[in-house]
Formats: C-alpha cells, sequence, structure tokens
C-alpha cells in the first residue's frame, strides 16, 4: 500500500512537471485535468479515483511544490514556477554545444539535462537544432570534473597540485616539466577564446599565471593555505579579461590603435563600451589601451590587414 502510494506521489508530481515547464505555454495550456493524471496513472497500473487525486494534490502541495488549483467544471492543476523559460534554455544548449573545453560526449549529456528541464514536445524542437558532432571539441573527458576539483580548492582557501601537458603531432599527450608535479594557487575560472582557463598564483615564480583547464591532469587539494591574494585582489578583473589576448602573457603597455571606421564593432567589442573613440580622419579612428603586448596580441591586430595599424609606442610598432 505505502509502495504504491509512493508512485502514486512521484507519477504525478513528474507529470505536473513535465506539463508544467513547457516554457511557452499559458498556465491553462500547462493544466492537467484530473481525468488525464487518471489515465496517465493507469499507464503505469496504478489504480485510483479522483478522491485519491485531490488528497495526493493537496499533499504535494503542503510538500513545499508549487501546484496551482483552478477550479470549476473546466479545472486543473499546473506547476506554476519555471526553472527556465524556453529561450534560456536554449541559449544554455548553444553555449554548451559551442564550448571547445567539452568532450562531445560531455556536450550531449549535459544538453540532455537541460533538454529535461522542459516538457517532451519543446525538448525535441531543441534537440533537432543541435549540432555537436564535427565541432572542434576537446579530447580529455576529465575537464568536467577538473573544474569541480579547482571550484572546491578555490573555496576551501587550498593551493592544488597537477601535471601540464600538451599534445604531440601525433595527439600524444606530452607532460611539460618532464612530468614534474605544478604547485598553483587557484583563484579564478576564466572562459576566453573559446577554451577554460585557471588563474593561479606560481608562488616559485612569484606572479598570476593562466593554464587550460583541458591540459590539466591529476587535479588534488594541498594542505597548504594559498598564496598571492593580495596581488590577485588588486586585479580588475573584467578589466583584466579585455587586456590578455588569448591567456597569453606579455609586458602591459599602453597601445595607440588606429582602425578604419567600419571596424568600430571588433574593437567595442574587444575593449568595451567606455573606450574612448577618437575620429583621426573620415575614414579612420583611433584608441589607446592598455594590454599585454603578446603574440597573440599582434595576432589579432594583424588580422585585420590593412585597416588596422599599430601607432604606438615605438618599441611595441618595431617589435
Amino acid at each position: 500500500r505505502w509502495e504504491m502510494r509512493t508512485r502514486l506521489f512521484l507519477r504525478t508530481a513528474e507529470f505536473l512537471w513535465q506539463e508544467g515547464h513547457t516554457a511557452h505555454a499559458t498556465s491553462e495550456e500547462a493544466e492537467a485535468k484530473a481525468m488525464e493524471l487518471l489515465e496517465m496513472l493507469s499507464h503505469y497500473d496504478i489504480c485510483c479515483d479522483r478522491k485519491t487525486i485531490y488528497a495526493d494534490i493537496t499533499a504535494l502541495q503542503d510538500y513545499g511544490i508549487d501546484i496551482v488549483s483552478t477550479t470549476g467544471r473546466y479545472g486543473g492543476y499546473y506547476i506554476a514556477s519555471r526553472n527556465f523559460e524556453l529561450p534560456e534554455l536554449k541559449l544554455l544548449i548553444d553555449a554548451v554545444q559551442s564550448s571547445r573545453f567539452l568532450t562531445e560526449r560531455k556536450s550531449k549529456e549535459l544538453i540532455e539535462k537541460l533538454c529535461a528541464q522542459c516538457n517532451e514536445e519543446d525538448a525535441k524542437l531543441m534537440r533537432r537544432d543541435v549540432f555537436v558532432s564535427g565541432r572542434v571539441k576537446s579530447m580529455n573527458e576529465s575537464v568536467y570534473y577538473n573544474v569541480d576539483e579547482i571550484s572546491n580548492a578555490i573555496t576551501q582557501d587550498k593551493t592544488i597540485r597537477f601535471k601540464y601537458f600538451d599534445y604531440t603531432v601525433t595527439k600524444e599527450r606530452r607532460f611539460r616539466k618532464d612530468g614534474a608535479w605544478y604547485e598553483i594557487s587557484p583563484f579564478s575560472l576564466m572562459w576566453d577564446d573559446e577554451n577554460y582557463y585557471m588563474l593561479g598564483y606560481d608562488t616559485e615564480a612569484g606572479k598570476l599565471k593562466h593554464y587550460r583547464v583541458d591540459k590539466m591532469t591529476d587535479i588534488s587539494a594541498l594542505e597548504c593555505a594559498r598564496d598571492g591574494k593580495e596581488l590577485f585582489n588588486k586585479l580588475d578583473m573584467p578589466q583584466y579579461s579585455k587586456q590578455v589576448f588569448g591567456m597569453f602573457t606579455g609586458e602591459m603597455q599602453t597601445v595607440r590603435l588606429r582602425f578604419k571606421n567600419d571596424l568600430v564593432g571588433p574593437v567595442i567589442d574587444r575593449f568595451g563600451r567606455d573606450t574612448l573613440i577618437l575620429s583621426s580622419d573620415d575614414e579612420h579612428f583611433t584608441v589607446s589601451v592598455e594590454v599585454a603586448v603578446s603574440p597573440k596580441f599582434y595576432a589579432w591586430v594583424f588580422g585585420f590587414g590593412a585597416d588596422a595599424e599599430l601607432l604606438s609606442p615605438a618599441s611595441a610598432r618595431a617589435a
């Protein structure tokens, strides 16, 4: 008897959850009538009557599930609370499928979990628009768990150790420092240039460094507390992300750049809307920004060809 009642509770709650999470439906469209609930339960060999449905709906409401009851001849029940609207789920799914640091398998798993947040009809529509196969994806399946280990260490104020590797031309791992351990104080996880990075303090070098999360392995927390807090706390992270290109470190310099007017969009995307833009002539504008001058910075500038020019300083221009 108790087992049957438990199954009834669970199936009723699950059914209302699926119906109520039709992200584009109104409350009336999402309503489930008592007869619909009885029919649904009969598919699971659960036999009951209307009075049992009424009693169980009340019990679920008392338990804390936000079930709204509408009265009248055409009344029914629906769950008012929604975790995500359909456009929000679509946005998250697009982010997951385009993330290079997630493997194809992990991307599909996460997308399925997101699809479970809406009803089956909407889930089918979203799955139809998912294109994961063939995309450039990480080859490191453990990246998902690396993020968890790093986040826990940051929360617990612990230094971590790990091994760091690159790929050879034969797609095999080649560990840096001959496989020796890195001991780094983690402070932040950053997403840049379609990759996930950890920003951490290297005590031996006395400075902050970046590490690709998908190229870290065997991560574990150490007992010692993190170093470099004072240096990290001085960072303006939003500003820092504008200055560093592709997580390549370099000497911080104020550079002056000139662009054709039609490149104002990419410049604002890179440096933000607060960047001071000065007209140079009818076809060009100039900006002065502080950046980490690195190969990645030069690659960004050169990518615009003759439409962009590095004006100063002379040392950066000569390089």
